[in-house]
């Protein structure tokens, strides 16, 4: 799947003539690539038009206008646009209160290296990050609202994927879910798996 470019990027007119129908066209493609993990965890599947999103919409809120600006945006969420063979997803803790916040940050350090994608052949692929995601967003006593995780599956494990039905874990202590991936949802993966 290609990285955004400066190209791709709507100039802030063209985007407000374009947004209502843009958007209703990626709330759609993100209805069928989100998973909800009990009652606070959701995990949204990116691809390049979750992300496009994403970037005209800084670029509308921030008042972004210089292709400086933009690119700083594509630097952010390109690394989110799944390349071959890899899953990226944003795992959102959905908190609403300082309560639930005092209660559920402390007890969900790790969470983010806690799912575990389960294949049809029996392989077990866990969620990484990145480095740069570590220093910022992992702590040792209190955890962040918002993860940027991945899965990369090795050729054997797309076409594993590819088979049959494939389940997500989450195996951290304080939060055991288990998610099987829809039909619908597995196909947009299966997509994200195989694009180059």
């Amino acid at each position: 799947m290609s990285k955004l470019t400066l190209a791709d990027i709507m100039d802030v007119r063209e985007y407000e003539r374009e947004r209502a129908s843009f958007r209703a066209r990626v709330m759609e493609i993100k209805r069928r690539r989100r998973l909800a993990f009990g009652t606070i965890l959701t995990l949204m599947f990116e691809n390049r038009d979750t992300m496009h999103m994403q970037v005209q919409e800084m670029a509308r809120v921030e008042k972004l206008v210089t292709d400086e600006q933009i690119q700083i945006e594509l630097d952010t969420y390109n690394p989110l646009v799944p390349g071959n063979g890899k899953l990226c997803a944003t795992l959102f803790l959905e908190l609403t209160s300082d309560e639930q916040l005092r209660e559920w940050l402390p007890r969900l350090v790790g969470i983010e290296r806690s799912l575990v994608m389960v294949l049809p052949n029996g392989d077990a692929v866990r969620s990484v990050t990145d480095e740069d995601h570590d220093a910022q967003l992992t702590r040792e006593h209190v955890t962040a609202a918002v993860h940027y995780i991945r899965f990369e599956l090795n050729p054997e494990q797309i076409e594993s994927f590819r088979s049959g039905a494939v389940r997500i874990d989450i195996d951290h202590p304080d939060y055991l879910e288990s998610v099987t991936l829809n039909d619908t949802t597995h196909a947009e993966l299966l997509s994200d798996l195989t694009s180059t």
